[in-house]
């Protein structure tokens, strides 16, 4: 019993000192933690004092090698913040809860716009690094499932345009431009799955009942327009970027150009993929100002799309919406443009137009107004006859389609006469613009269809253009070109001379710079072609003895295509004129005088003196065709036997020939062989093949002494004395 209580008393002898010494721990921590927080406060209150009315963010310490070392960042209280924060938690609290978690960090990502500079100088770059990249995949994936989702089931996740439309509104730094990026290419090819190829009418009939799957129809298609017409609208705003106003000198940033060149892209992709859908003539309105922007990646865009749809447009409606506000951009701007506004003309389907067909249905409908006279007098019952009539035979036009060709016909004619309106009137107001060689281009594509009444007025300015001598090589081709384009068509009954431009033409073929720049080079055949091919009977002999003379000068100078080109109309030539046989005779005394090629006149160069000795050199050509063209030439073009074509060479045309031949993409066609390799002679010795040797020993007496010491050397007495 006495050993129990003294083990008891000694338990409770421990354990009260063990309170004790616990007790003065917690007392020496208490103190501790007071002095700590006594001296927080004090540091706070010194840097609240030095910083004014200022919020301050503590950050975990940062342990260096000198130590620990305490991150505090200060940030300015925003009361826009404030109550951006709570408009999006008030937003949150309606949302479900399957969706307040994606909700959440996206409210993250916009707290981060209004952070401070320096909390993003603290945060190291692999850290932001990462951050961008979460936040990139977390937004990538939200759009794709939203877009995929539309096009499962348009009808039903209608409502998600609104989500991707938010996206191309994006605020969140650093992440911004890309995602407004992705948004817009997924709203672009969602929507050009979905649109229909037709205009959506929408009709409001009040007090009239439909179905429920007619009445759901008709909401799917307000909602696709409104928010088609809710996405143009942000393509627009994003465009803007591009152009300048007047006074505003504000630096665009690359990124944000970028941006708007990509809603330029989009909005020519959907006015190419759906031309008759709505709001088309809108998009073309607005992308016809970006014509003239300083960005060449836009204009070329942009002319790309209205090419295309100039093409494929059959119905030729927009076509003729675009014409006529370019007829009013070109005259605002007093056609101080860049090219491309004119170049997009060139692809115009009106070719097979004939604005003299006009008149011919003018004249067809003065007769039909005195025939309405003479109808007048019939009596009624004819009158009533003749209506019935008039009505069937317009149901059978009707299923004949002959209405709606005759519709197009005059949606043509009026672009046709548009089109040379703006041509006329840059020759006449801007002939020193940069758009001029466009315009010539496009006179000497279109020039068929001009009417009879303007051909004279168009040569006389076309004539004063070359007089002047401002006009680059280009542009006096096209200027040629245009003239005998005219003459070729329905001008070929005009009383007009084209001596003056024959001449040019001959005066300017040596000089112009075929090597470099061989796009020159298919015009130099198609105005050739024109000029002698079509026009052969009425070429003077002279005249096209000195052509096919200069043209074989300047096949020495080009390449291989461009050389069968000019060759083809060479070789057609020897086949249609006769007379050009006297150029494959080297020894022919016909007229007087001699060849001078300097002279600038073809009729006065005696061209009929020389010969085509240029057919030898071409028959070494690295081109084997080349050479096969230059013998069969110099063999006076025959069919069969020694220097003929083979069929498949010969039916080319000068243009096809050029073409099919052209090495653009650095491949022979056909491939040329490699060339042989010749030995060399030896050199052949004369000795013994004199009558005697003495003239052998004499030649080596010289070779023994010095010429210098000779006085003056004398063959015969020195072959006499020995």
């Amino acid at each position: 019993m006495v050993v129990k209580k003294v083990e008891k008393n000694s338990e409770l002898e421990f354990t009260d000192n063990y309170e004790k010494m616990k007790v003065k721990k917690s007392k020496k921590r208490k103190c501790d933690q007071e002095f700590i927080e006594d001296k927080y406060e004090e540091i706070r209150e010194k840097i609240n004092e030095n910083e004014g009315n200022k919020r301050i963010r503590y950050l975990l310490p940062l342990k260096t090698k000198d130590g620990s070392i305490k991150k505090q960042v200060i940030e300015e209280e925003i009361e826009d913040e404030e109550e951006e924060q709570q408009n999006l938690s008030e937003n949150d609290n309606n949302d479900n809860e399957v969706e307040n978690d994606s909700d959440n960090e996206f409210i993250e990502s916009f707290k981060m716009k209004k952070q401070n500079v320096k909390t993003k100088k603290e945060m190291t770059d692999i850290e932001l690094m990462a951050h961008r990249s979460r936040l990139l995949n977390e937004r990538r994936i939200k759009i794709g499932l939203t877009a995929s989702s539309i096009l499962e089931n348009p009808e039903l996740k209608i409502n998600n345009f609104t989500i991707l439309l938010d996206f191309m509104e994006e605020k969140t730094p650093g992440i911004d431009i890309t995602i407004k990026k992705l948004a817009t290419v997924s709203l672009l090819e969602v929507f050009k799955d979905i649109l229909p190829s037709y205009h959506l009418h929408q009709l409001k009939q009040e007090g009239v009942k439909h179905k429920k799957e007619t009445f759901q129809l008709q909401n799917y298609e307000a909602s696709l327009l409104r928010n088609y017409k809710n996405y143009l609208q942000k393509l627009e705003k994003l465009a803007e970027k591009l152009r300048k106003k007047k006074g505003d000198t504000r630096i665009v940033a690359e990124p944000e150009m970028q941006l708007g060149e990509l809603a330029i892209t989009c909005m020519c992709d959907l006015l190419s993929s759906n031309p008759y859908f709505n709001y088309s003539s809108n998009i073309a309105n607005f992308l016809i100002p970006y014509l003239n922007n300083k960005r060449q990646n836009v204009r070329e865009i942009i002319a790309k799309c209205f090419s295309q749809l100039f093409k494929e447009d059959k119905k030729a409606e927009l076509t003729l919406t675009i014409v006529r506000k370019l007829n009013q951009f070109i005259k605002s701007k007093e056609y101080s443009l860049h090219t491309e506004a004119l170049s997009v003309l060139l692809s115009l389907r009106i070719r097979n137009v004939n604005l003299d067909k006009e008149r011919d249905d003018e004249l067809k409908q003065k007769k039909l107004m005195s025939h309405k006279q003479r109808i007048l007098a019939l009596s009624k019952r004819e009158r009533k006859k003749n209506k019935k009539l008039e009505e069937v035979e317009k149901e059978l036009l009707e299923t004949k389609a002959e209405e709606n060709k005759a519709q197009a016909h005059k949606i043509l004619t009026e672009i046709t006469t548009i089109v040379f309106t703006i041509y006329f009137r840059v020759i006449k107001n801007a002939p020193n613009s940069k758009i001029l060689s466009a315009c010539l281009e496009g006179l000497a594509k279109f020039a068929h269809c001009i009417n009879l009444d303007f051909y004279q007025d168009l040569v006389n300015a076309i004539n004063k253009l070359l007089a002047e001598g401002n006009l680059g090589q280009r542009e006096q081709l096209h200027c040629i070109q245009t003239v005998f384009t005219i003459l070729s068509g329905h001008g070929s009954s005009l009383t007009i001379d084209p001596h003056r431009f024959y001449s040019h033409l001959y005066k300017i073929l040596p000089n112009i710079d075929l090597g470099r720049n061989q796009e020159n080079c298919e015009i130099v055949i198609q105005c050739l072609t024109q000029a002698l091919i079509n026009r052969r009977r009425r070429v003077t002999q002279a005249r096209l003895v000195s052509f096919i003379k200069r043209i074989s000068m300047i096949t020495l100078q080009l390449q291989h295509h461009g050389s069968l080109g000019l060759l083809g109309i060479v070789k057609k030539l020897f086949q249609l004129c006769k007379t050009a046989e006297i150029l494959l005779d080297t020894d022919n005394n016909v007229g007087d005088g001699t060849y001078q090629p300097e002279l600038d006149d073809p009729e006065y160069c005696n061209a009929h003196r020389a010969a085509l000795w240029e057919l030898i050199a071409l028959q070494r050509h690295y081109h084997c065709i080349v050479q096969r063209m230059a013998k069969n030439i110099t063999y006076n073009v025959p069919t069969t036997g020694e220097g003929s074509l083979n069929p498949e060479i010969a039916k080319l045309s000068p243009e096809e020939l050029y073409s099919q031949y052209d090495p653009s993409e650095v491949v022979f066609n056909p491939a040329v062989q490699i060339p042989k390799k010749h030995t060399a002679k030896t050199s052949v010795t004369f000795s013994g093949h004199f009558i005697d040797g003495k003239f052998d020993d004499y030649v080596q007496e010289m070779k023994d002494k010095r010429l210098s010491t000779i006085e003056s050397l004398d063959f015969y007495k020195a072959i006499k004395t020995k």
